[in-house]
C-alpha cells in the first residue's frame, strides 16, 4: 500500500477531473512515471500561468491524452520537480499532504510542503 508524506496510507487526490499518472485518482508512481506525478495540489491561477510559461500548459484540454484542462480549484497530481520549481518561484499551489506520495520527499523538503499545505 503506497504511503503519503506523513507516513499514512496514500489518500485519493481527485476523481473529477480524474488525476494521477495512471488516471485512477491517486498520486502513485513507479518506474514508468518519469515525471514523478506525486504531489497532490489545488490549482491556482498564478501556478497555472507559471507552468504555462515553462512550456507545460495545464489549462488547455488535450483529449488525446485524457487531459481535461485545469482551472483554479481543481486538484491534480503534479510532477515533484515542477512543484518545487514553483515553490522556489513563490507560486506553488497548496499541497494536500494525505494525498501526496512519500516519493515527493526525494525531491521536496517536508517543511516546504507543509508551509503551504491545505488539509481538509
Amino acid at each position: 500500500m503506497p504511503k503519503n508524506v506523513l507516513g499514512g496510507p496514500l489518500a485519493c487526490c481527485c476523481t473529477n477531473p480524474m488525476t494521477g499518472f495512471y488516471r485512477d485518482g491517486f498520486c502513485r508512481t513507479d518506474e514508468y512515471d518519469q515525471g514523478r506525478h506525486v504531489v497532490c495540489a489545488i490549482m491556482t491561477e498564478p501556478f497555472l500561468q507559471f507552468t504555462r510559461s515553462r512550456g507545460n500548459d495545464l489549462s488547455t484540454p488535450r483529449p488525446e491524452y485524457q487531459f481535461p484542462g485545469l482551472k483554479p480549484g481543481d486538484r491534480w497530481c503534479l510532477c515533484a520537480l515542477r512543484w518545487r520549481e514553483a515553490y522556489e518561484a513563490g507560486v506553488a499551489p497548496p499541497a494536500l499532504l494525505a494525498c501526496t506520495h512519500e516519493r515527493a520527499l526525494q525531491y521536496i523538503e517536508l517543511d516546504a510542503l507543509m508551509s503551504i499545505a491545505f488539509e481538509e
